[in-house]
């Protein structure tokens, strides 16, 4: 692998109390990366940290688009993956906060129709007529990813949507399920999903290349991304938002949007702990493939939990969150430790990032106890 450019640093003073574990060093930290990705040929790499709410590093290494040998910076336009989804969750939280949306309140009252009459291209939910399930979805049930669908409908053998488990009775990860609380949003609402984000999320927090669909001004730096065997993918032009995972980001835009939602910024303090509440145990010791039933009793040890749009548990620095985002070109994985309003966000136009995170995790951060088992299927 080619030798990492020297990073684009955004940097701010950083401070920590005597008593406390220290963020490492900004130089320390781009050592420690540069080490890693040239060992795993990890074509870009992008991080923030945030401490005591506030961000203190933010750095890009590497390349956008290897062949034109152009440079990852930290406001280089990439791809957020599943990372929307707590995005959504915290505008859904605002809305729940304004007393227009109840987390626990049926489908059947949401929508200005019966689900399975919406039968238009990407919202046709008429597989579902047959079953009456369909009335126990909740906003809760959806951001908890427990509808009781596959991740996706195209996965099945059949390509149709369908129950497999009563909703709200144990997580199996749906993408799916945001399509329809999008569904919820948009038709129950009125509310159109990308500007809503663009004007909640987005502006309230200064996140100028971030946007839930394609924009032109995105082209003249925006990354590419690279498999497993180390073959490029052109940066899909996403035509539409949805909440499953279309946002198109930086890293700087990142890392001001976790350092808000960690203080709590927009948010009563009662919504702010709804989203990293446990609301649902997980028992299964992967994540994927969703729907597996054998179960890891070592979860309930950590209270591995859903929360809203993430995963929440108790690790050795106390209540502890995270979430991926993972397509064939793309890795990408957030933590937060909410004792000390920590975080870590890691964007990469390269799957092979996926190797590395927990051991650069752990350099950074100390041992905060992600399930990464779970989280990769890793053993």
């Amino acid at each position: 692998m080619m030798r990492l450019l020297t990073p684009v640093v955004f940097l701010l003073a950083l401070t920590v109390p005597a008593a406390a574990q220290r963020v490492p060093d900004p130089g320390v930290i781009d050592a420690e990366a540069a080490r890693l990705t040239e060992r795993e040929s990890v074509q870009g790499l992008a991080l923030a940290v945030i401490d005591r709410g506030e961000i203190v590093y933010v750095a890009a290494y590497g390349y956008r688009n290897v062949r034109d040998r152009l440079p990852l910076t930290t406001e280089t336009v990439m791809y957020g993956a599943s990372l929307t989804k707590p995005a959504v969750a915290y505008l859904a939280l605002q809305l729940v906060d304004e007393g227009r949306l109840d987390l626990d309140v049926s489908l059947t009252e949401l929508l200005p129709r019966p689900l399975p009459a919406y039968d238009e291209g990407d919202d046709d939910y008429s597989d579902l007529a047959d079953d009456p399930r369909w009335r126990d979805l909740t906003p809760r049930t959806l951001l908890t990813h427990s509808p009781g669908f596959a991740n996706f409908r195209w996965l099945e053998p059949d390509g149709r949507l369908r129950f497999h488990f009563d909703p709200g009775s144990r997580y199996s990860y749906s993408g799916d399920g945001f399509h329809i609380l999008q569904l919820a949003l948009e038709r129950g609402l009125g509310l159109e999903l990308g500007r809503a984000m663009q004007q909640r999320v987005f502006e309230r927090f200064g996140m100028t290349n971030t946007g839930m669909e394609w924009r032109p001004d995105f082209a003249d730096n925006l990354a590419d991304g690279y498999a497993l065997d180390g073959t490029m993918e052109p940066h899909d032009e996403r035509s539409s938002p949805s909440a499953a995972g279309s946002m198109d980001t930086s890293i700087s835009d990142q890392a001001r949007l976790w350092a808000g939602i960690v203080r709590g910024d927009g948010l009563t303090p009662a919504a702010r702990a709804e989203l990293v509440r446990s609301q649902l145990p997980i028992t299964a010791p992967h994540q994927f493939p969703t729907l597996a039933t054998d179960t890891a009793p070592e979860n309930a040890a950590i209270g591995l939990s859903a929360g809203l749009g993430l995963v929440t548990f108790d690790g050795p620095q106390g209540r502890t969150w995270f979430k991926g985002g993972h397509d064939p070109w793309t890795g990408n994985m957030l933590i937060c430790i909410e004792a000390r309003q920590r975080c870590l966000v890691m964007l990469a136009n390269d799957v092979r990032a996926e190797r590395i995170y927990p051991e650069l995790a752990r350099f950074i951060l100390g041992d905060a106890g992600v399930p990464w088992r779970w989280e990769y299927n890793d053993g």
